[in-house]
């Protein structure tokens, strides 16, 4: 999933730019995780029960809530000496600043840790990579079932696999069609794609229409930080080269997002909202209709459903693209440190196979990373009830079929970070100058970043 701002920080982003350390630190000492600094994050309770800690962030849809896939419940089950406990963080950037502070101490871990793409290679590099199970080796191996790519991201530079992919994400446009037809646009989705069809200046073109028209005091889009990751999630550059050096500064895939997000925040197409804040203030704006769209990688359809609650049911619905792109996509690693490695492995395993992953699509709409889960009938086939007749597994399978990743390096996630949460989101909210923002980003880039 995605999730960190990404996806999947506090209200001012200097918390964040101070460094890993104060917000992790912070988290630490909170709780965000059921285990303390004197364990490993697993447990066995009385009568042999082994309880296994799953961290997470975002929304993966494993759990045992209304609209999720329930896979805990059905493993325990199967599994009668197993409990499963999540420990869960909603921001992604904090989610993962405190698992590199608790790696780093080999104390405090869960037993199975969720990893966005966005931190993918710093996980799979030279500070980290001894920290984690080799996957591969493991008996209940599957590492071969994922898409190339997935499974590529993955590895280390000595050959293994920390990580068993859990979905990618294919990038679509979620649209309200309430708002669509009282500002007098098509909402059929065909017909909506075609209005900003090959690229993502249209879409901007018909926010601009939107404006004109709009409804209330509703606005086009909710983010221009969304609008940027979407942007740059279909740009074959974007914050790294293929030998994982930063170039974000040089790249045209980032030039093009960066200056589509301003015009959007400075032309006032946007709900000036942070994307997963913590006040809840951007979930509200789902429930209460503040924005006709948002940027729509497959897993923000379970962050929609379950944020717009069911007064909102068969309002919302998916249109095709601009630009293919993948925003996104998560992993889930086994520590070495923990004291259930087998057992991690086998549930990380079960949670991550083909069965599973349809499972999850069908729920919420993550959409699978494993070859036979992305070609199976179920999620070609696949409708989630919140949308109505629209047809998920199609539209989202068919964008599938066109990712081309770009390269990835270690420090993408937090150069992400970095412009969304400190530059675009000055623009958007303070109407801070770009040309001051952006410096503001490249200082934060030079002071934070060793290079």
């Amino acid at each position: 999933m995605r999730t960190s701002g990404n996806s999947r920080g506090p209200a001012r982003r200097t918390a964040l730019a101070s460094a890993a350390g104060i917000a992790a630190a912070a988290l630490l000492a909170t709780g965000c995780s059921a285990s303390d600094d004197t364990d490993s994050g697993s447990d066995t309770s009385s009568g042999g029960k082994i309880t296994l800690h799953v961290g997470t962030f975002g929304v993966f849809g494993f759990d045992n809530g209304k609209d999720s896939a329930k896979l805990y419940a059905a493993y325990e089950k199967a599994h009668p000496n197993i409990k499963i406990v999540e420990d869960h963080v909603t921001d992604g950037q904090k989610y993962w600043d405190t698992l590199k502070l608790r790696m780093s101490r080999n104390s405090g871990l869960a037993d199975i840790q969720a990893i966005e793409v966005g931190y993918i290679a710093e996980a799979t590099g030279p500070t980290m990579a001894n920290k984690w199970e080799d996957l591969k080796k493991a008996d209940s191996a599957h590492t071969g079932d994922f898409l190339d790519f997935k499974t590529k991201q993955a590895a280390t530079s000595d050959g293994k696999v920390i990580g068993f992919g859990t979905d990618i994400g294919p990038m679509a446009v979620c649209y309200n069609k309430d708002l669509f037809k009282k500002a007098g646009l098509p909402t059929e989705r065909d017909k909506v794609a075609k209005l900003w069809q090959g690229d993502w200046s249209k879409f901007l073109d018909v926010a601009a229409d939107y404006k004109k028209k709009a409804p209330g005091k509703t606005v086009f889009t909710d983010s221009a930080s969304g609008l940027f990751n979407a942007v740059l999630s279909s740009q074959p550059q974007q914050y790294s080269d293929d030998s994982g050096k930063l170039i974000y500064d040089k790249s045209p895939g980032v030039k093009t997002a960066w200056d589509l997000a301003v015009k959007a925040a400075q032309d006032g197409y946007t709900a000036k909202l942070r994307q997963f804040d913590e006040k809840g203030t951007w979930a509200a704006g789902f429930k209460n209709s503040k924005f006709a769209t948002v940027a729509c990688p497959s897993w923000m359809l379970g962050q929609i459903q379950s944020q717009a609650g069911a007064g909102n049911k068969g309002k919302w619905d998916v249109a095709l693209p601009p630009q293919n792109g993948n925003w996104g996509g998560s992993f889930l690693g086994v520590p070495a440190s923990g004291k259930h490695v087998k057992e991690a492995t086998e549930l990380a395993a079960w949670l991550t196979s083909a069965a599973q992953q349809e499972k999850v699509f069908t729920a919420i709409g993550n959409i699978p990373s494993s070859k036979d889960g992305l070609a199976s009938d179920t999620v070609k086939n696949a409708k989630i009830d919140f949308y109505g007749d629209a047809p998920i597994g199609q539209i989202y399978s068919t964008i599938a079929e066109g990712i081309k990743p770009a390269p990835i390096g270690a420090n993408d996630g937090q150069v992400k970070t970095f412009i969304t949460d400190n530059g675009v989101l000055d623009v958007e909210q303070r109407g801070t100058d770009p040309k001051k923002a952006w410096a503001n980003v490249e200082k934060l880039v030079d002071d934070k970043i060793e290079q």
